[in-house]
């Protein structure tokens, strides 16, 4: 973690969130919750992340990748539990390409569809949406998005600085290691292995239920 941000992470904070506003976020029945969502992940050009692999033995292991790195992938993803149920993973890719007046990363638009797509995957039953407090998470027109359908939705706030919470963090621990040392030859190569890597971790849910035990945070049945 860096500096900055463990001098400004407030444990006493972290502690009230875990034992006050955790158990009041315990969903009514039906409910879908929390939704974890995360925040973007960018995996930069055709740069695999690093990783041990084999080799002959006395032979050194090279990974050949271009020199120039353009553009990157942005990954937000959402993952949902209810007690009884599968886990579920969604997510959204967002791939910028280095022209000029691109959107570099995610807008609040794109997180307000990511909302409504996963509450329409999930046959439209009610959300509990817990995510941290990205910049564009606190947008003004996402709070009012929020308001006018609170019918089906609310939000909760992760305390600040405490990634461990959130069961998100998992799964991209497990594509990271999942892509590491897989050479794209561009970035549409690289949106296919996300894509092919994310598919697998979504069709097993005992992988999502690990990252969930992984955080420390127990969704108790009715």
């Amino acid at each position: 973690m860096p500096l900055h941000r463990a001098i400004e992470r407030d444990e006493q904070a972290i502690g009230g969130w875990k034992d006050e506003v955790w158990p009041r976020a315990k969903p009514p029945r039906r409910t879908w919750a929390p939704g974890s969502a995360s925040p973007t992940r960018r995996v930069k050009g055709s740069r695999p992340p690093k990783a041990r692999t084999w080799a002959p033995r006395g032979v050194r292991p090279i990974v050949a990748v271009r020199g120039r790195s353009a553009g990157r992938v942005n990954v937000a993803g959402v993952l949902c539990f209810r007690p009884g149920e599968r886990a579920h993973l969604f997510y959204a890719l967002h791939t910028y390409r280095g022209t000029k007046g691109e959107a570099k990363s995610f807008r609040w638009w794109q997180y307000r569809d990511l909302i409504i797509s996963t509450h329409h995957q999930l046959g439209g039953a009610p959300l509990v949406w817990c995510w941290d407090n990205l910049n564009v998470h606190l947008a003004r027109e996402l709070a009012d998005f929020a308001a006018a359908n609170s019918s089906w939705l609310r939000v909760v706030q992760l305390p600040t600085y405490a990634p461990e919470l959130n069961p998100a963090e998992g799964v991209w621990s497990l594509l990271k290691r999942a892509i590491a040392n897989f050479v794209a030859a561009d970035l549409d190569g690289l949106v296919r292995i996300i894509k092919r890597k994310l598919k697998k971790i979504q069709y097993r849910p005992h992988l999502l239920d690990g990252c969930l035990a992984a955080s420390g945070l127990v969704i108790e049945p009715w």
